[in-house]
């Protein structure tokens, strides 16, 4: 099964002080486990990490790595996509960000990963980096 990994994992991947470091690490150095990737998520890293962290040497690294690994797999946002996030997000009470990762997982068959307990992991919207079921 191809993994869709958002945001959250990949900095998490690098931030030894999140409590998903460890699994998040081991699914993105993991040759073995097909990754896919969205667009939108090298914007979400450049900011958070690049940005706000102040740190925009690892957000290039994390940028280099994310498309090295979804080689093949690295959704880009189009009009359908658009409409159906529009439309989660209106369903779940999401952001349209998280929406679009729903929204891409879906029409790839994709299994969604995130740090988001709240909005994405609890709902049954995504699985946790620990989930021991990927």
């Amino acid at each position: 099964m191809t993994l869709l990994l958002d945001a959250s994992v990949w900095i998490a991947a690098v931030d030894s002080q999140d409590r998903y470091h460890i699994p998040a690490r081991a699914l993105v150095l993991d040759p073995a486990r097909p990754l896919a990737a969205l667009d939108l998520t090298l914007y979400e890293v450049a900011n958070v990490v690049g940005v706000v962290k102040g740190r925009p040497e690892v957000a290039a690294r994390i940028s280099q790595t994310l498309l090295k690994r979804s080689e093949g797999a690295l959704a880009r946002v189009n009009q359908i996509l658009a409409e159906d996030a529009i439309a989660i997000a209106i369903r779940h009470n999401l952001t349209a960000y998280d929406a679009a990762y729903v929204a891409t997982a879906r029409e790839h068959d994709w299994m969604l990963v995130s740090a988001d307990l709240k909005d994405l992991v609890k709902p049954g919207l995504a699985a946790a980096p620990d989930d021991p079921t990927i």
